[in-house]
């Protein structure tokens, strides 16, 4: 569960990371951020369920945490994903 936990927060940290610094990654950047979002949002649930169901005095704040970071991930590198397929699709 711990690992699980700190794994969702790096991912979720680094992705955005990304949000803020899309220079960084010039090349496929919205699609590494989302691919980062889903990864948080996976291992985020993940330490939640272990957490809730075999841990004792589990408090999941660190969790809860990384699955709302891999929301914001998701929800804006979509959005210029999105905007990448739709530029694509206009010029074709």
């Amino acid at each position: 569960m711990r690992l699980c936990t700190w794994f969702s927060l790096g991912t979720g940290a680094l992705g955005v990371l990304l949000l803020f610094m899309p220079y960084l990654l010039p090349f496929g950047g919205p699609w590494v951020q989302l691919a980062l979002g889903v990864i948080t949002l996976i291992l985020a649930f993940r330490a939640r369920r272990i957490g809730t169901q075999g841990v004792e005095d589990y408090d999941g704040r660190l969790s809860l945490l990384a699955a709302m970071a891999g929301f914001a991930i998701c929800f804006f590198a979509g959005q210029v994903a999105f905007g990448e397929i739709m530029r694509l699709v206009g010029q074709g």
